[in-house]
């Protein structure tokens, strides 16, 4: 796999193996590969509990239906809307919407009103036609299936053609992991399997296998691998401690209550813990993979450095790292959290009151808890990409520091060798050539 997706640049992974370290890291990715396997053979999901599809009982379905006409009508602000709930400001509308079966009437409140909808829009209703008599119809949601297709095949489509082999295996990654967690993930979390088991057990299988398809097999995606495998179990260990030391129940929402409600088996403390482990994967894998690439480039330019002074230098591009991926956390949370914020505001109670609710608790304690295993995870990745990564070449003199070549820069020495920067695509003299070619590939 790691030649089927590899680019030029990739060849400083290439050369003649070290085979006991390739051997001895082959065997104990298996042997976790194995135990990973028979662990999710033992939390296989069986009993998964089915609950009343509220759209599904008798004489209820929904069906599509496109727009045909909106009236506007004064339904007095404060009043009760056709749904129940209290208007606000606004006409509410009578919509009529066109079926497979005739035309569907409907009212919509205010809220959704303002929020828009126009002639011409495919939309979804339900049908209520209780034992002889005539159907009623209810507004249930826009039809989005046209433009969320068409989104993620742009998407897919730009990320192949600037990331080309890799970018089409982690989007095939993508696809499976969905699928793991359709599939297997949540039916266990359901079935009563202990959620911080099963998040780490799912946690695991998803990045081995996402690490090798994407990133190719290769003693660097091997040393970024435990590195995640770290993170992840100090994610689950402090998840674990902060929901209860936070005294977090996990019913801090409608939707929380209405999971207890129809699978009161969940233990929703955990079920939050869990929630912990699986959010902070995506940036704990970016910092991960990132660091390990950072160690195999510094060794590639500086092939006499100490493990040392390779450390200290990856650990530099860490804390810079760090500090970005704090903040990719706490924007995510925002943005995610934008009505839960707007409502504070409009409350206008201080945010440090409204911290401690259950709700707003759940995603400080989620995204502090990723953050520590994020922070946690980077030196011991980089440790694991120094210790792996090949060690010093003494007969090779670190680049910038040749007397022909006056530091950095892309002048050629009077022998005709490159520097740093055309030694990184590999036209003419560079350590894939010489260190490379001897030592960087396994």
């Amino acid at each position: 796999m790691a030649h089927s997706h590899a680019h030029p640049h990739d060849e400083l992974d290439s050369g003649p193996p070290r085979p006991a370290l390739a051997t001895t890291l082959a065997a104990i990715v298996v042997a976790l590969t194995v135990a990973t396997i028979g662990a999710m053979i033992a939390l296989w999901p069986h009993d998964v509990p089915a609950a009343q599809n509220p759209y599904g009982q008798k004489g209820v379905t929904t069906v599509d239906a496109t727009v045909t006409k909106v009236s506007p009508f004064d339904c007095k602000s404060g009043q009760q809307g056709p749904d129940g709930m209290v208007t606000v400001d606004g006409d509410c509308a009578n919509v009529e919407a066109r079926t497979a079966e005739g035309t569907a009437a409907f009212q919509l409140d205010s809220a959704r009103f303002r929020a828009g909808i126009d002639v011409g829009d495919e939309i979804r209703v339900i049908r209520i036609a209780p034992d002889g008599q005539d159907p009623t119809y209810e507004f249930l949601d826009f039809k989005r299936g046209t433009p969320l297709i068409v989104l993620s095949l742009v998407f897919a489509v730009l990320v192949v053609a600037v990331a080309r082999w890799r970018g089409l295996f982690a989007i095939i990654g993508v696809g499976l992991t969905l699928l793991a967690l359709t599939r297997w993930l949540l039916p266990a979390l359901l079935a009563g399997e202990s959620p911080i088991l099963v998040a780490v057990v799912g946690s695991t299988a998803i990045m081995i296998m996402l690490l090798y398809l994407a990133h190719g097999v290769s003693i660097r995606t091997t040393s970024a691998l435990f590195g995640t495998l770290f993170g992840i179990a100090c994610t689950a260990f402090i998840g674990v401690l902060s929901t209860g030391w936070t005294s977090l129940n996990g019913i801090g929402s409608e939707d929380d209550q209405t999971l207890i409600a129809t699978v009161s088996t969940l233990s929703m403390h955990e079920i939050v813990a869990a929630s912990m482990v699986i959010a902070g994967l995506g940036v704990l894998n970016d910092v991960t993979v990132t660091q390990a690439s950072a160690v195999w480039e510094l060794r590639a330019l500086q092939p006499v450095a100490t493990r040392r002074s390779l450390f200290a230098s990856a650990m530099r591009i860490g804390r810079d790292h760090i500090a970005s991926s704090v903040y990719t956390l706490v924007f995510a949370y925002a943005g995610s959290a934008m009505t839960v914020l707007l409502l504070i505001t409009a409350y206008q109670r201080g945010l440090a009151e409204m911290a401690t609710t259950e709700q707003i608790a759940q995603e400080i304690v989620r995204t502090l808890v990723g953050a520590i295993g994020l922070v946690l995870a980077v030196p011991v990745t980089t440790a694991f990409a120094v210790a792996l990564a090949p060690g010093p070449d003494e007969d090779r003199e670190p680049v910038g520091d040749r007397p022909d070549d006056g530091g950095p820069a892309s002048r050629r020495s009077a022998s005709g060798a490159r520097t740093a920067e055309d030694r990184l695509d590999g036209s003419s003299w560079s350590p894939r050539r010489s260190v490379g070619r001897r030592r960087l590939e396994e």
